[in-house]
Order: C-alpha cells, then structure tokens, then sequence
C-alpha cells in the first residue's frame, strides 16, 4: 500500500512541478483558453496514471472502437460479406 502511496505522491508532485512551470506563463499571457484545456489534460493525464499506478483496469481506445463496429460487423458476417 505504501508504494502505491509513493507512486501517486510521485505523480502528483510532477503533476505540481509542471503547473509551477506553466500557469503563471499562461496567466501572464492572458491565454486563458488554452489554461483551461491545459488544466483538463493534466487532470485527466493525473488521473489515469494514478489509476494505472493503482493497477485498476482502464479502458483502451480500441475497447471503444470494437464496441463501435462490433454489430457493424456482425451484421455483415450475417449477411455473408465477410466470414
């Protein structure tokens, strides 16, 4: 349990290191959209390795793309266009 503790403590000091680096350029800047989606990613990109470090299961792009083209693609094997 401790390592998964340093292992996000870890990210979120990165997470930390690069907001410290970023934002006061961004505010300075006055590019406050591009702060906001900068803010999204990292705490989606947070989020996700702090998942992954927990050794959750995370779903992939391609789990969404099968799930897109699976009656796609069963309807064409039924129809026999494909085997």
């Amino acid at each position: 349990m401790q390592t998964y503790m340093a292992f996000i403590l870890g990210i979120m000091l990165s997470a930390a290191v690069i907001m410290i680096l970023e934002v006061p350029y961004m505010l300075r800047k006055r590019l406050r959209k591009e702060l906001w989606v900068f803010s999204i990613l990292l705490l989606l990109g947070v989020g996700i390795s702090s998942a992954k470090s927990l050794q959750w299961t995370t779903p992939t792009p391609l789990n969404w793309i099968t799930a897109v083209y699976k009656p796609f693609t069963d309807f064409l094997t039924h129809i026999g266009l494909i085997k």
